[in-house]
């Protein structure tokens, strides 16, 4: 039987993404976990590993071509002992939902509705947990009336195969007595396209260049507008003079020009937010809907940005590591987010974030909270001031200003100030984090 290889979901946010390039060609002979293809989600490129095994019988998207459909046919495989006849084309042509990349950018063209896709849906548990499953085995599934969210899968993260419902016993079959619970989408508002079209017709006499969004925008779009629509935020400000800091971060750069190792302030920066988190353990939180998730280690999160979006690669244990070890890893976690290497893992989650402009000259702003995380730091350039010594003397220092975005959903308005107060103290008295 030809089975249809679909385009994968890769990331928890992707809907649709790029087939960069094919790993195999027509003819070639598969086993499950070999690599098919390079997928661009919406964040990174990535390897994507057969299920089944057989041979390539045909591939139904070119390389290159974006805006594929997750769950849309990409390619057929053909099982020991299918023909080439058995190969038939998918009942709704991927074309509808793909766009070669060369064309997204025309001057005024409009982008066409994507058509849908006749591939099946993802499944999903009652409890709403989504079940990863190959076409076969769903198609198996379907004729024996069989449960899959009853069924442990033998394949690459755990999906179901060909193998894991063959033998299924009858304590999977499907209960008739309620119908599976919807899986919810968030659907787009209503007078999205009333809104484009009177935006265009705004600027119908003026010459402009239409630029399609990609993956990374539309989610980084959707992200935003929900954090700004549903989480209360509110703002915290103080300034920091930085010069001890400055100081100590020369004499220890200077130490470790053997190791080849060179701190920032940015570095400092994680650790005070990472040791300040430990010290208010209860502003280390998370919003989980209708409840707070209460974290333990000091996970941080800090902005990368990118041509085209940003990355907000994760720092584990932050609290627990040494700032050359912090330096090193974000280090690394940079680079790969700007060549969109990063896996999912390696950018979601955390409890707390910063967003240094600094280096870009800003020397103060107000950050979006990215959800689910409590807060958000947004650090300004650090800059000679004049300032009023606590002997009322006045002397010049070097002061940077820095904003926390709070949810106060998580984290109350005195509860956010001790935790503010805990990062100043903590970069005004950079010793303290050597202990």
């Amino acid at each position: 039987m030809a089975l249809e290889i679909l385009m994968p979901a890769l990331s928890p946010t992707m809907e649709e993404g790029s087939l960069a390039k094919w790993l195999v060609a027509e003819g070639d002979r598969v086993q499950s976990g070999d690599l098919l293809a390079e997928i661009e989600t919406d964040k990174a490129t990535m390897e994507f590993e057969a299920v089944d095994e057989g041979v390539i019988g045909k591939l139904l998207v070119a390389e290159g071509t974006a805006n594929v459909k997750v769950n849309s046919a990409i390619a057929i495989l053909l099982e020991d002992g299918d023909s080439a006849d058995a190969i038939a084309a998918p009942a709704q042509s991927t074309k509808a939902t793909a766009t070669p990349a060369a064309e997204t950018s025309t001057a005024n063209a409009p982008v066409p509705n994507a058509a849908p896709s006749a591939a099946p849906a993802a499944l999903s548990s009652n409890d709403g947990m989504r079940i990863f499953a190959s076409p076969l085995a769903r198609r198996i599934a379907t004729d024996q009336g069989l449960d899959l969210a009853k069924i442990t899968g033998s394949g690459p993260k755990g999906r179901i195969v060909k193998a894991d419902v063959s033998g299924a016993p009858a304590t999977a079959a499907i209960s008739t007595a309620a119908p599976a619970a919807p899986i919810p989408m968030a659907s787009a508002p209503r007078n999205e396209a009333a809104s484009v079209t009177s935006v265009e017709t705004l600027y119908q006499e003026r010459s402009y260049t239409t630029v399609s969004l990609d993956g990374m925008r539309r989610v980084i779009a959707d992200r935003l507008t929900q954090a700004k629509q549903t989480i209360p935020h509110f703002y915290l400000r103080r300034d920091i003079q930085l010069d001890t800091l400055l100081k100590l971060r020369s004499e220890m750069n200077a130490g470790l020009t053997a190791r080849g190792v060179k701190l920032s302030v940015n570095d400092f920066i994680i650790k005070a937010c990472a040791m300040a988190l430990q010290s208010v353990p209860a502003a280390n939180a998370v919003w989980a809907g209708d409840r707070v998730l209460q974290m333990e280690a000091s996970d941080i999160s800090v902005a990368v940005a990118i041509e085209g979006g940003l990355f907000t690669p994760v720092l584990l244990d932050a609290d627990r590591k040494s700032l050359s070890t912090l330096a090193a890893e974000m280090k690394d976690l940079a680079a790969r987010a700007r060549s969109r290497k990063l896996a999912p893992h390696e950018y979601q989650g955390g409890s707390f974030s910063i967003s240094n402009l600094g280096m870009m000259g800003i020397d103060n702003f107000d950050a979006v909270i990215n959800p689910p995380q409590g807060a958000i730091l947004a650090v300004g350039a650090g800059k000679k001031r004049p300032v009023v010594g606590a002997d009322g003397a006045l002397s010049v220092a070097t002061v940077m200003s820095v904003t926390m975005s709070v949810d106060h959903r998580v984290i109350d308005g005195a509860l956010g100030a001790e935790l503010l107060d805990a990062i100043v103290h903590n970069l005004e008295h950079p010793l303290s984090m050597l202990a």
